[in-house]
């Protein structure tokens, strides 16, 4: 499990404003992308539309789909297309570990945003460069990576908050502010049958099971993720649940965060899962950043966001996503996730390809939307991206699982 959070003070990280590095580093990123991440192939449709809006002096704001770690990287290539580089909101705890990492993340274009708290720095920056117009400006609207291409997180409301403040400033001068929604869709055209299959290998070799070659492997995989599940919930619930798979995920996680709710954010669990993990950390990290608490207090506190860290991991898992017909991609995306939350690594397989789409403009209005409604903005965003992604219309956000470490 490869926590997100951290207890060291959190120290904002500017955006770099040059342009030498992120030129440069645009151009080894491929090659990065090759050796890492097994990336031979990048396809970008669509960049004309994004070169339109920056040479008509709009504030571009880019919305991908985040549904792996090589994203950001991903998007260099479409900077390279438009003739311009991004600058890109990240997670603080990708600056708070290595320092070489720290340091080229930041002149590649990415500055920092906390997500457990309310960044105003983060805010008045992204609200400035779209107000500026210098670069377009990427946030990830799901604001965690999901490993599903075939699904879309909830987005959050504050993408659409920025947009709309900055919207407002540049109004004054007669400018406008433009959404692209872009869709990055990932293939992989190597044998997933043979690579998936030594994955489950050793996955099972950790559950002390003798390997099942003789199953298809979205059998095997439906299997494995059963045992998972069924060990979480001998953790957490004492026995194993009877039932179908979602109504099993809906228990185990409320299981697992009813309880921290209620010591903690005086039993508040409205919202989607997510929504429910950082409100818990937040409640939680002030404390210990101060450096207040004794030892056994702070490992209590720790203990506490490994469970919260596992319900997210259990709400990254759609029911029915492996079934009888399903893709090879989400067979290896499933695989992938469980090698991941094991062990906090994952397989490099190779080659893989992506297509990169850009959506139309969604010109930013400065109108508030309606209390009580779905902001129609982030609506727009996301029927874009379910467009180009081939994703049906959403009907309900039900968490989903099978993980843990």
């Amino acid at each position: 499990m490869n926590s997100v959070v951290s207890d060291k003070p959190y120290t904002p990280v500017l955006p770099y404003h040059g342009t030498l590095w992120p030129r440069a580093m645009n151009r080894i990123i491929p090659r990065y992308l090759r050796r890492r991440y097994g990336t031979r192939k990048v396809e970008i449709v669509g960049a004309e539309k994004l070169r339109a809006s920056i040479d008509a002096g709009h504030g571009v704001l880019i919305t991908p789909n985040h549904c792996r770690d090589e994203d950001p990287f991903i998007l260099s290539t479409l900077a390279r297309a438009a003739g311009r580089p991004f600058f890109v909101v990240a997670s603080a705890h990708l600056f708070m570990g290595n320092k070489l990492q720290a340091f080229l993340l930041r002149r590649a274009g990415a500055f920092s945003i906390y997500r457990e708290g309310m960044d105003k720095q983060a805010v008045a920056t992204s609200i400035e460069i779209l107000e500026t117009g210098e670069r377009p400006l990427v946030i990830f609207p799901e604001g965690h990576i999901s490993r599903t291409n075939d699904r879309l997180t909830p987005m959050l409301e504050g993408t659409a908050l920025i947009a709309r403040q900055a919207a407002k400033k540049r109004a004054k001068d007669g400018k406008k502010v433009v959404v692209h929604p872009v869709a990055t869709r990932y293939s992989f055209p190597f044998d997933i049958e043979s690579a998936g299959a030594r994955m489950l290998d050793e996955i099972e070799a950790r559950l002390t099971w003798r390997p099942s070659r003789d199953l298809p492997v979205h059998e095997r995989v439906k299997k494995v993720g059963a045992g998972l599940l069924a060990l979480k919930e001998l953790q957490y619930l004492g026995h194993a649940q009877e039932g179908e798979l979602a109504g099993r995920i809906d228990r185990l996680i409320d299981a697992i965060l009813k309880p921290m709710e209620a010591e903690w954010t005086h039993g508040n669990g409205e919202g989607h899962v997510v929504a429910r993990v950082k409100r818990l950390r937040s409640a939680i990290l002030p404390d210990m950043i101060k450096g207040d608490l004794d030892e056994r207090e702070k490992s209590r506190r720790w203990r506490t966001l490994e469970d919260a860290d596992l319900a997210q991991q259990l709400y990254h898992y759609p029911p029915n996503y492996v079934g009888d017909g399903a893709s090879k991609a989400r067979i290896i995306e499933t695989i992938e996730r469980f090698e991941e939350d094991l062990t906090g690594k994952v397989t490099v397989h190779g080659p893989v390809e992506v297509k990169v789409t850009v959506g139309d403009a969604i010109e930013v209005s400065t109108a508030r939307e309606a209390r009580g409604e779905s902001d129609p903005l982030m609506t727009a965003i996301e029927d874009q991206l379910r467009s180009m992604l081939g994703i049906c219309p959403a009907t309900s956000a039900a968490p989903a699982g099978v993980a843990g470490s």
